[in-house]
Protein backbone atom coordinates (compact mmCIF):
# COMPACT_ATOMS: atom_id res chain seq x y z
CA UNK A 1 0.00 0.00 0.00
CA UNK A 2 1.40 3.06 -1.01
CA UNK A 3 1.55 5.83 1.59
CA UNK A 4 1.14 10.10 0.91
CA UNK A 5 3.05 12.30 2.96
CA UNK A 6 1.60 15.28 2.94
CA UNK A 7 3.83 18.33 1.93
CA UNK A 8 1.13 21.20 -0.25
CA UNK A 9 -2.38 21.70 0.68
CA UNK A 10 -4.91 19.23 0.28
CA UNK A 11 -6.44 19.60 -3.42
CA UNK A 12 -8.32 16.17 -3.64
CA UNK A 13 -12.40 15.44 -2.58
CA UNK A 14 -14.04 15.07 0.87
CA UNK A 15 -13.71 11.83 1.65
CA UNK A 16 -16.19 11.60 5.10
CA UNK A 17 -18.41 13.21 6.82
CA UNK A 18 -18.59 13.30 10.71
CA UNK A 19 -22.07 13.78 11.92
CA UNK A 20 -24.15 14.06 14.81
CA UNK A 21 -26.94 12.01 16.38
CA UNK A 22 -29.71 13.77 17.67
CA UNK A 23 -30.53 16.84 15.48
CA UNK A 24 -28.64 16.22 12.94
CA UNK A 25 -29.79 13.17 11.35
CA UNK A 26 -32.60 11.69 14.58
CA UNK A 27 -34.65 13.20 16.57
CA UNK A 28 -36.16 16.09 14.76
CA UNK A 29 -36.29 19.37 17.18
CA UNK A 30 -33.57 17.42 19.30
CA UNK A 31 -36.76 16.43 21.88
CA UNK A 32 -35.23 13.87 23.24
CA UNK A 33 -32.54 14.99 25.72
CA UNK A 34 -33.97 18.25 26.54
CA UNK A 35 -36.97 16.80 28.18
CA UNK A 36 -35.00 14.71 30.20
CA UNK A 37 -32.54 17.29 31.53
CA UNK A 38 -35.62 19.11 32.61
CA UNK A 39 -37.20 16.33 34.28
CA UNK A 40 -34.51 15.12 36.16
CA UNK A 41 -34.13 18.88 37.85
CA UNK A 42 -38.41 18.76 38.05
CA UNK A 43 -37.94 15.51 40.06
CA UNK A 44 -35.49 17.11 42.46
CA UNK A 45 -37.83 20.65 42.68
CA UNK A 46 -36.15 22.71 40.87
CA UNK A 47 -37.74 24.39 38.09
CA UNK A 48 -35.53 25.12 34.88
CA UNK A 49 -37.21 25.87 31.42
CA UNK A 50 -36.65 24.46 28.34
CA UNK A 51 -34.58 26.66 27.09
CA UNK A 52 -31.79 26.24 30.21
CA UNK A 53 -32.24 22.65 29.50
CA UNK A 54 -31.27 22.83 25.97
CA UNK A 55 -28.32 26.27 26.88
CA UNK A 56 -25.07 23.05 26.91
CA UNK A 57 -26.23 20.87 24.56
CA UNK A 58 -23.92 18.23 22.71
CA UNK A 59 -21.15 18.47 25.33
CA UNK A 60 -21.25 15.07 26.92
CA UNK A 61 -23.72 14.75 29.50
CA UNK A 62 -22.36 14.89 33.18
CA UNK A 63 -20.74 17.61 32.20
CA UNK A 64 -24.01 19.40 30.94
CA UNK A 65 -25.58 18.82 34.04
CA UNK A 66 -22.49 19.98 35.97
CA UNK A 67 -22.94 23.59 33.80
CA UNK A 68 -26.84 23.73 35.02
CA UNK A 69 -25.98 23.57 38.04
CA UNK A 70 -24.26 26.94 37.77
CA UNK A 71 -26.90 28.54 36.15
CA UNK A 72 -27.84 31.71 38.94
CA UNK A 73 -31.44 30.29 38.45
CA UNK A 74 -30.97 26.51 39.44
CA UNK A 75 -28.42 28.00 42.29
CA UNK A 76 -30.71 30.20 43.72
CA UNK A 77 -33.44 27.39 43.87
CA UNK A 78 -31.23 25.32 44.85
CA UNK A 79 -30.29 27.23 48.14
CA UNK A 80 -33.97 27.27 48.62
CA UNK A 81 -35.10 24.10 48.10
CA UNK A 82 -31.84 22.26 49.84
CA UNK A 83 -30.45 25.27 51.90
CA UNK A 84 -26.65 24.82 50.15
CA UNK A 85 -25.43 25.15 46.82
CA UNK A 86 -25.47 21.63 44.33
CA UNK A 87 -22.07 20.05 44.83
CA UNK A 88 -20.57 17.51 43.16
CA UNK A 89 -21.96 14.69 44.83
CA UNK A 90 -25.55 15.86 43.55
CA UNK A 91 -24.52 16.35 39.92
CA UNK A 92 -23.28 12.40 40.28
CA UNK A 93 -26.42 11.68 41.26
CA UNK A 94 -28.35 13.90 38.52
CA UNK A 95 -26.04 12.10 36.30
CA UNK A 96 -27.01 8.70 36.78
CA UNK A 97 -30.82 9.39 36.84
CA UNK A 98 -30.21 11.41 33.87
CA UNK A 99 -28.37 8.84 31.99
CA UNK A 100 -31.12 5.76 33.32
CA UNK A 101 -34.03 8.27 31.61
CA UNK A 102 -32.00 8.86 28.60
CA UNK A 103 -31.90 5.34 27.93
CA UNK A 104 -35.00 5.10 28.16
CA UNK A 105 -36.16 7.83 25.88
CA UNK A 106 -33.70 7.23 23.40
CA UNK A 107 -35.38 4.62 21.96
CA UNK A 108 -38.76 7.11 21.08
CA UNK A 109 -36.13 9.55 19.24
CA UNK A 110 -34.83 7.04 16.58
CA UNK A 111 -36.48 8.56 13.66
CA UNK A 112 -34.12 9.98 11.34
CA UNK A 113 -34.97 13.52 9.90
CA UNK A 114 -36.99 13.81 6.63
CA UNK A 115 -34.40 13.15 3.28
CA UNK A 116 -31.17 12.30 5.66
CA UNK A 117 -31.47 8.99 4.99
CA UNK A 118 -31.20 9.21 1.28
CA UNK A 119 -29.15 12.41 1.48
CA UNK A 120 -26.57 9.84 3.17
CA UNK A 121 -27.06 7.28 0.42
CA UNK A 122 -26.01 9.85 -2.24
CA UNK A 123 -23.16 10.68 -0.49
CA UNK A 124 -21.96 6.98 -0.24
CA UNK A 125 -22.60 6.94 -3.94
CA UNK A 126 -19.91 9.73 -4.17
CA UNK A 127 -17.43 8.35 -2.50
CA UNK A 128 -17.24 9.71 0.89
CA UNK A 129 -17.61 7.61 4.38
CA UNK A 130 -19.81 8.07 7.13
CA UNK A 131 -18.53 9.14 10.33
CA UNK A 132 -20.50 10.07 13.79
CA UNK A 133 -20.15 11.09 16.93
CA UNK A 134 -22.32 12.34 20.22
CA UNK A 135 -22.30 13.96 23.68
CA UNK A 136 -24.42 10.69 24.86
CA UNK A 137 -22.52 8.09 26.43
CA UNK A 138 -22.27 4.52 25.27
CA UNK A 139 -25.22 2.88 26.95
CA UNK A 140 -27.46 5.42 25.59
CA UNK A 141 -25.75 4.62 22.38
CA UNK A 142 -26.33 0.69 22.78
CA UNK A 143 -29.85 1.89 22.50
CA UNK A 144 -29.82 4.24 20.06
CA UNK A 145 -27.52 2.58 17.03
CA UNK A 146 -29.54 -0.26 16.68
CA UNK A 147 -33.08 1.35 16.56
CA UNK A 148 -31.88 4.20 14.11
CA UNK A 149 -30.48 0.91 12.27
CA UNK A 150 -33.69 -0.40 11.91
CA UNK A 151 -35.43 2.81 10.62
CA UNK A 152 -32.71 3.01 8.18
CA UNK A 153 -29.63 5.01 9.33
CA UNK A 154 -26.41 3.39 10.05
CA UNK A 155 -22.83 4.95 9.94
CA UNK A 156 -19.72 3.58 9.41
CA UNK A 157 -17.85 4.85 12.39
CA UNK A 158 -19.51 5.87 16.08
CA UNK A 159 -17.71 7.24 18.78
CA UNK A 160 -19.54 8.92 21.66
CA UNK A 161 -18.08 11.08 25.03
CA UNK A 162 -17.60 8.14 26.98
CA UNK A 163 -14.75 6.75 24.47
CA UNK A 164 -12.40 10.06 24.88
CA UNK A 165 -10.39 11.54 28.00
CA UNK A 166 -12.74 15.42 26.75
CA UNK A 167 -16.04 15.63 25.09
CA UNK A 168 -16.87 18.71 22.30
CA UNK A 169 -15.32 20.84 21.77
CA UNK A 170 -11.85 18.69 21.86
CA UNK A 171 -11.59 17.08 18.83
CA UNK A 172 -11.17 13.71 19.77
CA UNK A 173 -14.05 12.41 18.67
CA UNK A 174 -13.15 13.31 15.32
CA UNK A 175 -9.57 11.81 15.44
CA UNK A 176 -11.27 8.78 15.91
CA UNK A 177 -12.91 9.03 13.56
CA UNK A 178 -10.48 9.24 11.21
CA UNK A 179 -8.70 6.45 12.21
CA UNK A 180 -11.39 4.47 12.42
CA UNK A 181 -12.15 5.42 8.39
CA UNK A 182 -8.50 5.52 7.28
CA UNK A 183 -9.15 8.93 6.36
CA UNK A 184 -6.76 12.27 6.01
CA UNK A 185 -5.99 14.74 6.10
CA UNK A 186 -8.59 16.42 8.37
CA UNK A 187 -9.11 18.72 5.72
CA UNK A 188 -10.52 16.17 3.44
CA UNK A 189 -13.79 15.60 6.08
CA UNK A 190 -16.88 17.72 7.06
CA UNK A 191 -18.29 18.36 10.66
CA UNK A 192 -21.99 18.24 10.84
CA UNK A 193 -24.06 19.37 13.74
CA UNK A 194 -26.83 20.88 15.49
CA UNK A 195 -24.84 22.76 18.04
CA UNK A 196 -22.09 25.78 18.94
CA UNK A 197 -20.12 22.69 20.47
CA UNK A 198 -20.01 20.52 17.25
CA UNK A 199 -19.02 23.55 15.14
CA UNK A 200 -15.50 24.16 18.03
CA UNK A 201 -15.31 20.46 18.03
CA UNK A 202 -15.08 20.67 13.58
CA UNK A 203 -13.24 23.53 13.79
CA UNK A 204 -10.84 22.05 16.75
CA UNK A 205 -9.78 19.38 14.56
CA UNK A 206 -9.26 20.89 11.32
CA UNK A 207 -11.85 20.42 9.42
CA UNK A 208 -14.74 21.79 7.19
CA UNK A 209 -17.78 22.51 9.57
CA UNK A 210 -21.56 22.84 8.72
CA UNK A 211 -24.29 23.85 11.51
CA UNK A 212 -27.86 22.94 11.11
CA UNK A 213 -30.77 25.36 11.74
CA UNK A 214 -34.35 23.98 11.49
CA UNK A 215 -34.29 20.20 12.97
CA UNK A 216 -31.82 21.05 15.78
CA UNK A 217 -31.41 21.78 19.38
CA UNK A 218 -30.82 25.58 18.84
CA UNK A 219 -34.77 25.95 17.46
CA UNK A 220 -35.92 22.60 19.47
CA UNK A 221 -39.39 22.05 17.80
CA UNK A 222 -40.79 19.76 16.42
CA UNK A 223 -41.78 19.39 12.58
CA UNK A 224 -45.30 20.22 13.16
CA UNK A 225 -44.54 23.31 15.93
CA UNK A 226 -42.16 24.68 13.90
CA UNK A 227 -44.87 24.59 10.66
CA UNK A 228 -47.14 26.47 12.70
CA UNK A 229 -44.88 29.40 13.71
CA UNK A 230 -45.85 32.91 12.18
CA UNK A 231 -43.83 33.04 8.97
CA UNK A 232 -42.61 36.75 10.77
CA UNK A 233 -41.63 34.53 13.96
CA UNK A 234 -40.18 31.22 12.23
CA UNK A 235 -37.83 33.69 9.57
CA UNK A 236 -36.61 35.46 12.87
CA UNK A 237 -35.62 32.70 14.69
CA UNK A 238 -33.76 31.31 11.96
CA UNK A 239 -32.12 34.38 11.13
CA UNK A 240 -30.75 34.01 15.02
CA UNK A 241 -29.53 30.99 14.87
CA UNK A 242 -28.12 31.66 11.50
CA UNK A 243 -25.97 33.95 13.39
CA UNK A 244 -25.01 32.52 16.23
CA UNK A 245 -23.52 29.47 14.07
CA UNK A 246 -21.65 32.22 11.58
CA UNK A 247 -20.38 33.97 14.82
CA UNK A 248 -19.06 30.53 15.88
CA UNK A 249 -17.59 30.81 12.44
CA UNK A 250 -18.81 27.82 10.79
CA UNK A 251 -17.80 27.42 6.89
CA UNK A 252 -22.11 26.76 5.91
CA UNK A 253 -25.06 26.96 7.75
CA UNK A 254 -28.52 24.74 6.33
CA UNK A 255 -31.86 24.18 7.37
CA UNK A 256 -31.19 20.41 7.24
CA UNK A 257 -28.34 17.99 6.82
CA UNK A 258 -30.61 16.79 3.86
CA UNK A 259 -29.41 20.00 1.87
CA UNK A 260 -25.98 19.20 2.21
CA UNK A 261 -25.22 17.78 -1.11
CA UNK A 262 -24.55 21.11 -2.94
CA UNK A 263 -22.51 22.12 0.44
CA UNK A 264 -19.89 18.87 -0.77
CA UNK A 265 -19.86 20.10 -4.21
CA UNK A 266 -18.74 23.38 -3.24
CA UNK A 267 -15.85 22.39 -0.42
CA UNK A 268 -14.91 19.92 -3.24
CA UNK A 269 -14.75 22.88 -5.52
CA UNK A 270 -12.76 25.17 -2.93
CA UNK A 271 -10.41 22.27 -2.33
CA UNK A 272 -9.32 22.04 -5.81
CA UNK A 273 -8.31 25.42 -6.09
CA UNK A 274 -6.26 24.90 -2.68
CA UNK A 275 -8.61 26.60 -0.24
CA UNK A 276 -8.43 24.76 3.34
CA UNK A 277 -10.86 24.66 6.56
Amino acid sequence: MSVSIRKNAYTGPVKAVVLDWAGTVVDYGCMGPAAVFAEVFREQGIGVSMQEARQFMGIEKKEHIRNMCALDSVVNAWQKQFGRLPGEGDVDKLYERTAHLMVAAIAGHADPIPGVVETIDTLRGMGIKIGSCTGYVQEMMDVLVPAAREKGYSPDAMFCSSDVPAGRPYPWMCYLNAIELGVYPMAAMVKIGDTITDIEEGLNAGMWTVGIVKTGNEMGLTIGDLASLDPEDRDCRIRAIRARFEGAEAHYVLDSTAEVIPVIEDINSRLSEGDQP
